[in-house]
C-alpha cells in the first residue's frame, strides 16, 4: 500500500500535442511519459517487442488512483472527526473558564467589600 501511494506520487502528468498526421486539430492532450513511467512502475507500461516502453495501462493507474482517493477520504473523515471532537472540548473548557472568571469576579467583589481594621498607631 504504501509503495501504491509513493508511485503514484511519482508519477508527472505532462501536456502535449500529438503529430498533425495523428491529430489535425492539435488538441492538447495530458497524460504520462511512458518512459519515465517505466522508471517509477514498470508494471504500469506496455512495452515493445524489443522490451522498450511503449504506452501506459491507464486502467491500472486509474484504479491506483482511485484506491489513493479513498485512503485519503478516510483520512480526511477521520480528522473531521477529530476536529469536531476538540470543537466540543474547546466549547467545554471556554465554558469552564468563563465560569472560573464569573467565580474570580465574585470573591473579589467580597474581598474588596470586607473593609480592613484600622489599628491604631500610637508613638509613646
Amino acid at each position: 500500500m504504501g509503495e501504491q501511494s509513493e508511485a503514484i506520487l511519482a508519477l508527472r502528468p505532462v501536456s502535449f500535442r500529438y503529430k498533425k498526421e495523428l491529430d489535425p486539430n492539435g488538441d492538447a492532450q495530458f497524460g504520462l511519459v511512458a518512459e519515465d513511467v517505466a522508471k517509477v512502475t514498470p508494471e504500469l507500461v506496455v512495452r515493445d517487442e524489443q522490451g522498450k516502453p511503449l504506452s501506459v495501462r491507464y486502467e491500472e493507474v486509474d484504479a491506483m488512483l482511485l484506491n489513493e482517493f479513498l485512503k485519503e477520504h478516510r483520512k480526511v473523515d477521520s480528522l473531521e472527526k477529530a476536529m469536531a471532537e476538540q470543537q466540543k472540548e474547546n466549547a467545554a473548557m471556554r465554558a469552564m473558564l468563563k465560569e472560573q472568571a464569573t467565580q474570580i469576579q465574585k470573591v473579589s467583589a467580597q474581598l474588596a467589600a470586607i473593609q480592613p481594621c484600622d489599628r491604631l498607631v500610637t508613638n509613646e
